[in-house]
């Protein structure tokens, strides 16, 4: 075991898109464990887009990470020294938030889950065995109240969220539609199952984009972007259409700016759409199911996953950087 556990601290609120600058990698000691703690070694590290919001002054749905702060984030990780009864020294478990971007940490076993190798391997719980698979499990289905043969169109498709939306449409009989940025990550997304789908950096027309792959209208809009792309759908909503908003990744560089455009409150009347904000914070107490079914398309091989994986914990500001600007093809994640 290393002597001295690096650690990523938030160095200042970024302005604008976060910079490398903004964080610092400082040393200190190994933890030690107290009674009922362990203390855990990471593996893999999570990088998410839901990050950008917990590190800004702005009011939040979450405690934020203040400068000087460990910058905070999920991981995988072994156990290495253990005072539970539930978990022992090299027991491999996952954190959806409480890790940090560090070597090591030392949590309490409410913290952590077990992961089983048997079910998915390493990546697959920080992915759809994690909080991404319950975000796209209970948005598409609960919020979204998707149906057979509704047309579901996804943005951010190529990220780990949308790449699960798409894939649990398909297994729900639904028509899914990928929005992404480029013609390689709208290739990816095709491989995965979805039927059709708009590389919107080549659009000049990003309404008639959409009208042209959703000739009958969108039934249900996975939003995990905000921004122009938003805008475009609202314009090709079907009758009783469901608008679910899950992220906002495309305000990274205005965070708690206006989100400004048009309106097209007479499209959503006239649609007779809903539209509702999403957190699957709000679905705890049904965590249990949903991964069951997860796990067991896993294992059938009906859920496919594609990992954009960056070594060295030395690299993971720059990881989280990546997906902002939207380099990433599947789940960001780094690897220790």
């Amino acid at each position: 075991m290393a002597d001295t556990n690096r650690q990523w601290r938030l160095a200042a609120y970024p302005v604008g898109m976060p910079k490398q600058s903004d964080w610092t990698l400082a040393e200190g000691p190994v933890p030690e464990p107290g009674p009922g703690e362990m203390l855990i070694r990471a593996l893999y590290l999570d990088v998410a887009p839901y990050m950008r919001g917990r590190i800004s002054p702005q009011k939040n749905y979450a405690a934020g990470v203040a400068p000087g702060d460990v910058m905070l984030g999920g991981a995988v990780g072994q156990v290495v020294a253990s005072n539970s009864d539930r978990f022992r020294p090299g027991d491999v478990v996952v954190s959806d938030f409480g890790f940090g971007w560090q070597d090591y940490a030392v949590l309490g076993p409410e913290d952590v889950r077990a992961v089983d190798e048997e079910v998915a391997p390493l990546p697959c719980w920080l992915d759809v065995l994690g909080l991404n698979g319950l975000t796209a499990y209970f948005g598409l289905f609960e919020v979204g109240m998707a149906k057979l043969g509704d047309t579901v169109l996804v943005s951010a498709a190529a990220g780990s969220v949308g790449q699960i939306v798409g894939q649990l449409c398909r297994l729900a009989g639904c028509r899914p539609i990928a929005v992404t940025s480029t013609q390689a990550k709208l290739a990816a997304c095709r491989e995965l199952g979805f039927a059709d789908g708009v590389a919107y950096r080549e659009e000049s027309d990003l309404c008639g984009a959409v009208a042209r792959v959703c000739p009958r209208g969108v039934d249900v809009f996975f939003d995990n972007t905000a921004g122009p792309i938003h805008d475009a759908v609202l314009q090709n909503l079907a009758a009783h259409a469901r608008v679910v908003i899950c992220g906002t990744v495309s305000l990274a560089a205005r965070f708690g700016e206006p989100d400004i455009g048009p309106r097209f409150l007479r499209h959503v009347l006239v649609a007779r759409a809903t539209m509702q904000g999403f957190l699957v914070l709000d679905y705890k107490s049904r965590y249990g199911v949903a991964r069951e079914r997860l796990a067991g398309w896993v294992r059938e091989g009906a859920l496919a996953q594609r990992f954009d994986i960056v070594e060295g914990l030395e690299n993971t500001p720059a990881a989280f950087l990546r997906l902002l600007h939207g380099g990433n093809i599947g789940k960001q994640l780094v690897k220790l």
